[in-house]
């Protein structure tokens, strides 16, 4: 099958509703739909301080409104107004580490959040199609390493990812009605650990790094052989629209991976890759281990289906969306690039490296 993205999208009477578009993956997803042509609206919470939405100075780029994904009103009004043919549903509590803090929020963002869009959605005759990101971390992982297919079965420990896993069931219950009395098409998408530039969330390796790198401070890693699929953001976002042009072409799929093609990396080879780029930066190991009970020490996906029923698969290697990802830092923190032409550069190298598009 040929790989093609939003040719159907771009036809349709209505934009394409992100939810989350304010969040790291949303930010540069708005990029990415605005280099396809595709009319794109968003609805989130205000973007953080010197997050990528913040830098790249992207307020009023797109029609928007800045609310909670819970204000049921709000949402549907929002909807009656735009009028949107498709929804890709990003909003979310995406933390790991915070989800231990406030395990309640976290369901009621994720589960709830995701049954309000679908209650709406269903609701309105001009929804065709809803992607519902949820992530790898839904899968019952026993660190046997096994890549996970989309019918292996999900498990989530921790607070977050048992609430992606309740989001699924959310999914899943949206399909069975679908099913019974019809309505917009519903497909779940799984991707690993998405990196790239301008990431500034707490707790996550990467930004950990770089404010290592601006503070001068020594970062401590644990458990650096623990292994993550990455993979640069660019990559499973391009997935996303792909999934959901094609479900518009009759395309039946109620799940799909997105991760990379080769074995994960460990956290202490994606660390000696930043020092690589930042001569300055001082990485100290830790003897502490990160306790097992957080977060799965091994995790990796199988994309096989993607890339039989879209034709898809990774522009780039985990090592090079590693590398990529602090050479954007180097070129904002180091030569003052602007976050919005270096979003623009990137996604103009990685969409004229697909030659199938």
């Amino acid at each position: 099958m040929e790989f093609s993205v939003g040719k159907g999208l771009c036809e349709l009477p209505g934009p394409l509703l992100l939810t989350g578009h304010t969040g790291f993956k949303g930010a540069w997803l708005t990029f990415l739909l605005e280099h396809l042509d595709i009319p794109t609206v968003g609805y989130s919470l205000p973007a953080e301080k010197n997050s990528l939405f913040d830098r790249a100075h992207r307020v009023g780029a797109i029609p928007e409104v800045f609310e909670d994904i819970r204000n049921y009103e709000a949402l549907e009004q929002f909807i009656d107004l735009q009028k949107p043919s498709t929804i890709i549903h990003m909003a979310a509590q995406p933390l790991v580490l915070k989800s231990y803090k406030n395990a309640l929020k976290t369901f009621d963002i994720n589960v709830m959040g995701t049954a309000n869009i679908l209650d709406i959605g269903f609701k309105k005759d001009f929804i065709k199609s809803i992607v519902v990101v949820t992530t790898d971390k839904v899968y019952r992982n026993d660190n046997s390493g096994r890549a996970f297919l989309e019918s292996d079965p999900l498990g989530g420990k921790d607070p977050y990812s048992a609430s992606k896993v309740g989001t699924e069931a959310v999914v899943a219950a949206w399909q069975q009605i679908a099913n019974v009395s019809g309505g917009p098409k519903v497909i779940s998408v799984r991707a690993g650990n998405v990196i790239g530039g301008g990431d500034f969330a707490e707790n996550r390796i990467i930004p950990d790094l770089i404010r290592g790198v601006i503070s001068g401070k020594p970062v401590e890693i644990r458990s650096p052989g623990s292994t993550r699929p990455w993979q640069h953001v660019l990559d499973p976002l391009i997935g996303y629209v792909s999934i959901l042009d094609n479900s518009l072409q009759g395309l039946e799929k109620l799940h799909i991976n997105f991760g990379p093609d080769s074995k994960s990396l460990t956290v202490l080879e994606l660390t000696q890759i930043a020092t690589s780029v930042f001569k300055n930066l001082k990485v100290k190991i830790s003897q502490e281990r990160m306790k097992q009970d957080i977060e799965a020490e091994i995790l990796e996906l199988n994309s096989n289906l993607a890339r039989e029923v879209l034709g898809w698969e990774p522009q780039w290697t985990q090592e090079a969306a590693i590398y990529k990802t602090f050479k954007w830092w180097a070129s904002h923190l180091q030569d003052s690039k602007s976050a919005y032409e270096l979003c623009k550069q990137e996604i103009s190298e990685f969409m004229h490296g697909r030659q199938k598009i």
